[in-house]
């Protein structure tokens, strides 16, 4: 009796971490980007910014995969919203960059430095 119980546990962990990775698998649902633009010297930048010179490219992948090559990789939202709970998005990292330095974001767009510059992130959805 209790095998079947762990292996009715087990199964339900498989569903749901196969629920956060499918969408990005099959490439379905809504594809987000965060795209990033310099916009200029942190010094004559006249605004709150966080300093993402430090972060951990496993913590902030979309962050600073966007400041390295101006665009981070596709995230794909899963339907009905699901996906969110299961796997990291760049919506988890702007919530993370918000707690950190709330006045670093403001209407969905985030302002970091980065190596002495300040880059005005955004995340974007494209067309599918």
């Amino acid at each position: 009796m209790r095998q079947r119980y762990l292996l009715v546990l087990v199964g339900l962990v498989v569903v749901a971490l196969a629920v956060g990775a499918l969408p990005s698998l099959l490439q379905s649902g809504d594809p987000y980007r965060v795209h990033a633009t310099d916009v200029g010297n942190a010094s004559s930048f006249d605004g709150a910014a966080y300093d993402a010179t430090n972060v951990s490219d496993r913590r902030f992948p979309y962050v600073t995969g966007a400041i390295e090559n101006g665009t981070s990789e596709r995230y794909y939202e899963g339907p009905f919203g699901v996906k969110e709970a299961f796997a990291h998005s760049p919506f988890d990292e702007f919530g993370a960059i918000e707690t950190r330095a709330p006045a670093a974001i403001d209407d969905g767009v985030a302002h970091v430095t980065y190596d002495g510059t300040v880059y005005r992130l955004e995340i974007v959805r494209e067309d599918a």
